[in-house]
């Protein structure tokens, strides 16, 4: 079996296996596959983890883009931990924009996820440069638990573009659990994962001390905040709906003699309209 039909496989695997133990159900196919082991974490989007800044005491999300070896780059310092040498930084224009991206996003989280934590990191490209905005949001009230975890993934071409406009692409990944531990219930998870991309031509307006800069970061937050808003809705009334149809099809909340006694009442009830 050639490398490529074994990716093939595990990505066709882990679509069907639960995002909450994707990084153990990497490990173990890395195990047994080590020469896809590369190409398939760069692949895979897994449940984000959190650090907590040394120098300034701020916490971050770590992924690969942030990453060089074993050490993270913080978004508040820019410093890595633990510290390595001949590290890759962003050049001091992106820099700068990821600067004013992270306090951007610390806003949006505020007004839509009423807290949580986020992380947006830039780096440079040939064409222009790229980034990716981490959100994370998780709460646990005695039976009830639940986690939202978003990666956004954006590519901004600015060659061949005018001044004032420039292309880009974002790529969004939502992983999502809803649990639930009770006596009525039992222990109910429900998990998943949406992927979805979308591509545009957006003018570039001056905002703020940046510049044209700062309306990158306009833009790019424009762009995070109208898809996950489509995401949300689509999660809520499609995919998790549906769930709740097939769970109500195969579980009542109601005890079964209580379940019997309704279908008897039925019957009767269509059995008196027949006979009139």
């Amino acid at each position: 079996m050639s490398a490529d039909t074994q990716l093939d496989a595990a990505l066709d695997l882990l679509r069907r296996l639960s995002p909450l133990e994707i990084k153990q159900n990497l490990a173990k196919i890395t195990q047994l596959v080590p020469d896809i082991q590369e190409d398939l974490l760069s692949a895979v989007d897994q449940p984000l983890e959190v650090a907590r800044c040394k120098k300034t005491g701020r916490d971050y999300l770590l992924c690969d883009y942030n990453r060089d070896g074993d050490s993270f780059r913080s978004p508040w310092s820019n410093e890595f931990d633990p510290p390595i040498d001949d590290a890759a930084y962003p050049s001091d224009r992106v820099r700068r924009m990821e600067v004013e991206a992270n306090e951007a996003f610390t806003v949006y989280r505020s007004l839509y996820y009423e807290g949580g934590i986020g992380s947006v990191y830039l780096w440079d490209q040939d064409d222009g440069f790229a980034g990716v905005v981490l959100l994370k949001k998780e709460s646990g009230r005695g039976e009830d638990t639940a986690g939202w975890d978003s990666i956004h993934v954006v590519e901004v071409d600015e060659r061949g573009k005018t001044s004032k406009s420039a292309h880009y692409k974002l790529t969004s990944t939502v992983i999502l659990h809803l649990g639930k531990d009770n006596d009525a219930v039992g222990n109910l998870t429900l998990a998943g994962s949406l992927t979805r991309q979308v591509e545009s031509d957006l003018a570039i307006e001056s905002i703020g001390s940046l510049g044209r800069d700062g309306g990158h970061v306009a833009n790019i937050g424009r762009l995070v905040e109208d898809m996950e808003g489509k995401m949300r809705n689509q999660l809520q009334e499609v995919y998790f709906g549906k769930a709740k149809d097939v769970v109500g099809d195969l579980r009542s909340v109601a005890s079964l003699g209580q379940v019997e006694q309704d279908r008897r009442t039925q019957r009767e009830v269509f059995q008196s309209m027949s006979g009139k």
